[in-house]
């Protein structure tokens, strides 16, 4: 709804899209698990009541569709103060082996997405993947994103920046940040603390173990970008489409999509 010139109520289980210039549209809430709202969209309490009620979370975005801010209900967890507790004691050693396998599925994930485009450049990543030690004291996610970064967007004049304003930066990032809002929902439901990361500890950000949970499934989104038009733009509906639709994939334990 990041182009939606309209309101947004509910009735009876659904979410009633109500476009300025158009017909009706009823969603069932059921199936949803997160929305995005764009500027122009006018809502009351009782629809992010409503959300918040069915476990539906959201993220208000900017003029170009690219999220800021976003609530989401919170945690109903029974056993949520033990869980923060046992976050917050988490042992030094615990922390460090959570990271090692988190920075290797990662990188077995870009692996993955390089070989669509350079088998043999995946297999080097597959080979630093073997090598990641607890807490990843030599740094190789790093030596790992140096690498795929060169040669996944080859035909292409690409540097990864965070910041970056071309065409395929801004697309990973949007990515980038349906995945951390459906991470923040995580945890929330969860009962944990978004803050207490494994390894981000930036003392400015909220969601530091968002940030560490994510990591293995950016690779997912990296695919997705590769797979667009080189000059696509998120000014276009369906490329935001294609990538909230892969950002909420489900996925199985080899990393392949389990589909509907």
């Amino acid at each position: 709804m990041t182009t939606l010139v309209g309101r947004v109520t509910t009735r009876r289980g659904q979410l009633l899209v109500q476009p300025q210039d158009g017909a009706e549209v009823a969603v069932p809430v059921a199936d949803v698990a997160l929305v995005l709202f764009g500027q122009k969209v006018a809502l009351g309490g009782g629809v992010v009541h409503y959300l918040a009620q069915h476990d539906v979370s959201a993220l208000m975005c900017d003029w170009r569709g690219v999220p800021l801010a976003g609530f989401h209900a919170w945690s109903d967890h029974t056993r949520v103060g033990a869980r923060q507790i046992a976050q917050a004691n988490l042992t030094k050693p615990r922390q460090k082996n959570a990271w090692l396998q988190l920075i290797k599925a990662k990188i077995l994930g870009q692996a993955a997405t390089l070989a669509l485009v350079d088998e043999l450049s995946a297999d080097y990543l597959l080979d630093l993947a073997s090598q990641v030690r607890s807490g990843d004291p030599n740094n190789l996610e790093a030596a790992a994103a140096r690498w795929y970064w060169r040669y996944l967007f080859a035909d292409r004049t690409f540097s990864r920046e965070q910041d970056g304003s071309d065409n395929t930066n801004a697309m990973l990032n949007y990515g980038y940040g349906i995945l951390r809002g459906l991470g923040i929902r995580a945890a929330a439901g969860a009962g944990l603390t978004p803050a207490l990361g494994v390894f981000h500890s930036n003392r400015s950000n909220p969601f530091n173990l968002v940030e560490d949970l994510i990591e293995p499934f950016r690779p997912i989104v990296d695919a997705c970008v590769l797979g667009l038009p080189a000059d696509g733009s998120l000014e276009h509906p369906a490329i935001k489409q294609a990538l909230v639709a892969t950002a909420t994939t489900s996925v199985d334990g080899s990393g392949l999509s389990m589909g509907a």
